[in-house]
């Protein structure tokens, strides 16, 4: 299982890399293997779309039962939102197949980065995807980490089938968090067209964004120094 971080060379570790080079096959979504079929270009790809996760596991194990070395590859980190656990549970099938994870930056670092210092605290990660988790347990985790003061990152956001998701999780927060809190936006991390902006939660409300969005809400400390997003960490100086 390989994270391949934001979804080019220079953003993926050196195992990632490695890993890749060793392998004579590719698993993945298709989006997530032209991003890095040209770099990888001698190896044989098996892919499947965005629904296909299971087949996608159980086609690379197949593969792997016949001796072969095969890489399931995840944008970000593997174990964040990604394939890991489905790959742990369907390796008990090919007792033959060993599993080694490799971990890859996920966009909660990567993004985070990019806007300055949002998560120097502590932080909790909550996909707005009811795909695999039901909108009400969604709900109660936005409200119990507002109460909580934690800086929050929400990952899916918004897709082409589900609009109003995050706004929808901004009027949620609102019932818990003032509308000036200092907030982000992230869009293609890593790719072209990457882009990041600094707004409040009343603004947020009605953003663009999609799934390569990754959206943060700053906990009570949260403000903007020099054009950048920062959390304080607690500091003596930053009690002044």
């Amino acid at each position: 299982m390989v994270g391949i971080g934001p979804g080019n060379i220079r953003d993926m570790t050196a195992a990632a890399d490695k890993a890749l080079e060793e392998s004579r096959y590719i698993a993945g979504y298709s989006l997530y293997c032209d991003l890095i079929r040209e770099h990888f270009s001698d190896k044989e790809y098996i892919e499947t779309p965005m629904t296909g996760e299971e087949k996608r596991v159980r086609l690379a194990f197949e593969k792997a039962e016949e001796g072969n070395t095969v890489s399931i590859i995840c944008s970000g980190d593997a174990g964040v939102y990604g394939m890991a656990g489905l790959a742990c549970e369907t390796r008990a099938s090919y007792k033959d197949v060993s599993l080694r994870i490799i971990p890859g930056v996920t966009a909660a670092l990567s993004g985070a980065a990019l806007l300055g210092a949002p998560l120097i605290h502590d932080f909790c990660v909550i996909s707005l995807s009811d795909r695999l988790t039901p909108m009400e347990t969604i709900e109660k985790r936005l409200r119990l980490s507002a109460e909580a003061d934690l800086s929050i990152v929400l990952y899916n956001p918004e897709s082409k089938k589900r609009r109003g998701y995050l706004s929808h999780a901004c009027r949620i927060l609102s019932e818990i968090i003032e509308p000036s809190r200092v907030c982000g936006i992230v869009r293609n991390i890593g790719r072209e067209g990457e882009s990041c902006e600094i707004t409040t939660l009343g603004e947020l409300g009605v953003a663009e964004a999609d799934m390569f969005s990754t959206v943060f809400i700053g906990n009570h400390t949260t403000r903007i120094i020099d054009g950048l997003m920062v959390t304080a960490r607690g500091y003596e100086s930053e009690q002044i």
